[in-house]
């Protein structure tokens, strides 16, 4: 079923196509095909609510001045039994369409007859799409980068979801290769100390230093004491990262379900070296002649994959030169897989299992793999054209205006666990979807706990609060008003402030469609501050509770319009949504 701005565009192009075949026909205009034209929303609604550049695309087809095509058409329009009160051309030969009040009733109607589904539409038409995110290192607590990422990809995900896409959310777990060795032996190093002294053996400068090994390795001494110590120091080490690893990712799930991020998939990088899909990689590539064997590794031939695939997108010979390509190291000397490896097999994984589009989530550190991730996929014929990557730019934490950069109880860098211990989950959520990914952002946590207009998750959330008080002090007082919610029974929703309000909230469903086409959450935030603040305009300058039974139903109509779309909003960004404040 159509929107009711959706059935506004359609009027209009069907009116705009009669009004090309009538002037055909009379020969006004010479016979040819209708031009393609685009109906846009103005910047400045004096030029009308909608308008379409039909005669300006048609100037070359018709050999005629844009304006004397808009006149022929503007003669030859037929607005009976549409949207739409008014016509005009402006300009060089914009046609603007302006909207009847009926337009305005039957938006208020649509929200009120599809409540808790308002907004959702099949836009994306059930295509498979994976979003991939935060997917921290295991070895470690997550941190502000995750707490970004993870904000931002799961508010895509639900975008995506509500914009008629079949979405899936991931973690994928690097619990092998040289991280979890590093682990192992950090490990190893601090169950040593811890029994026999900080001298008895020294941590070597690229291992894990955190405080949680030093924890890790002290429960894991508590319940074995030192009898891992008579053992090889494989199997120390593998008992060790049994022991603590299965703690990190229990944190990891409690950490980010906290933070309301579920998932529908933990991928474990283990699986594909047990199912052996990295030598399968590996063999493709060989089997291409993309790889080749150098000091005792396995090379992938990325510099030759790139220079090609840059030289088809139309660079110079020169320009690619100055990128200093390399090739990557796919199995190591030593015959462990690298990171790399793991993760060509582990996007080939995915395509495989039938997404259409694989979208990731990852830090701006990450900007220089992109590429060659894409490269490495067509390469083991899975095209990187399935692959988005989404760059989530640095934040920093402000409070009284001075950067914060570490975390009062460990004194290291701030990690997402302490972020939620001093933030509500709705306001880091909100904050970090105020942004786009693209762009660096500083996060107030001053602001973030204020009760105030000024915090912008508190504004949205009372402007929510404040319609349940108008219907919860009705019904307190026994007022009973007959519900408004036909399109004919809206007639008296005239004012500016109020057309202004239900406009936007028309726009809902295309606001989200948008935010899911540029894969950006952030539009959705911005989209309810500014209903907030359309809501509060209306109900500063119209009386709801007033003498005018038909207009009190009217307003308590759009009340409860903009009630379910805040709601709508809120919970597409998984923030609550009190009923008081």
């Amino acid at each position: 079923m159509k929107t009711t701005v959706q059935q506004a565009e359609q009027q209009i192009r069907n009116a705009v196509n009669a009004a090309f075949n009538s002037a055909i026909s009379e020969g006004v205009l010479p016979e040819a095909a209708i031009p393609d034209y685009t109906v846009e929303v103005p910047n400045d609604r004096k030029n009308g609510d909608f308008a379409v550049n039909a005669a300006m695309m048609g100037a070359r087809t018709f050999r005629l001045a844009p304006r004397k095509i808009a006149e022929e058409l503007l003669s030859r329009l037929n607005l009976d039994d549409t949207f739409f009160q008014n016509v005009e051309v402006a300009g060089a030969g914009f046609i603007n369409f302006f909207l009847s009040p009926s337009f305005y009733g039957a938006a208020v109607a649509e929200v009120l007859e599809k409540g808790d589904d308002y907004g959702r539409s099949d836009a994306g038409a059930g295509r498979k799409v994976m979003v991939e995110y935060v997917s921290a290192n295991p070895t470690g607590p997550m941190h502000m980068g995750n707490a970004r990422g993870g904000a931002l990809g799961d508010c895509l995900a639900s975008v995506m979801d509500a914009a008629g896409y079949d979405v899936a959310r991931e973690f994928y777990v690097n619990d092998a290769g040289n991280q979890i060795e590093k682990f192992g032996l950090s490990l190893d190093v601090r169950y040593q100390q811890f029994l026999n002294g900080e001298d008895s053996v020294e941590l070597p400068e690229d291992a894990y230093h955190g405080d949680d090994i030093k924890d890790h390795a002290a429960a894991f001494a508590a319940e074995f004491g030192d009898k891992y110590l008579a053992v090889s120091e494989e199997e120390r080490r593998a008992a060790l990262v049994q022991f603590a690893l299965p703690k990190n990712l229990d944190k990891m799930h409690k950490d980010l379900e906290k933070y309301r991020i579920v998932y529908d998939r933990w991928f474990l990088e283990s699986t594909l070296h047990e199912s052996g899909e990295i030598k399968e990689i590996v063999d493709i590539l060989t089997s291409k002649g993309l790889t080749y064997e150098k000091d005792g590794a396995i090379w992938y031939k990325n510099a030759e994959v790139m220079t090609a695939q840059l030289l088809a997108e139309g660079k110079s010979q020169e320009e690619i030169d100055k990128l200093e390509l390399k090739d990557d190291v796919l199995i190591r000397q030593n015959g462990n897989p690298t990171y790399f490896a793991a993760d060509i097999a582990y996007h080939r994984n995915k395509a495989l299992r039938g997404f259409d589009l694989c979208i990731d989530v990852w830090g701006a550190d990450h900007h220089g793999h992109v590429a060659r991730m894409k490269g490495a996929m067509d390469s083991v014929g899975v095209g990187g054209e399935h692959l988005e990557v989404l760059l989530v730019q640095l934040v920093r934490l402000m409070r009284d205006g001075e950067v914060v950069r570490m975390s009062k109880r460990s004194g290291k860098a701030i990690q997402l666990a302490d972020l939620l211990d001093e933030v509500p989950a709705d306001a880091a959520r909100f904050f970090f979807n105020m942004t786009s990914a693209t762009n660096s952002m500083d996060f107030d946590l001053g602001l973030a706990i204020e009760e105030s207009s000024k915090n912008p998750v508190y504004y949205v959330q009372y402007a929510h609060a404040r319609i349940c008080s108008i219907f919860r002090k009705l019904k307190e007082e026994g007022v009973s008003v007959k519900a408004a919610k036909m399109a004919d029974d809206l007639i008296h929703l005239g004012s500016d402030e109020e057309k202004e309000l239900i406009r936007h909230i028309a726009a809902f469903t295309g606001e989200i469609v948008a935010a899911a086409d540029t894969r950006d959450p952030a539009k959705i935030t911005r989209y309810a501050i500014e209903l907030a603040t359309l809501f509060h305009k209306f109900y500063n300058s119209c009386r709801v509770i007033c003498e005018d039974e038909a207009v009190m139903a009217a307003r308590l109509a759009l009340c409860d319009a903009t009630r379910i779309t805040l709601k709508n909003a809120l919970t597409l960004l998984k923030i609550t949504v009190p009923e008081s404040m």
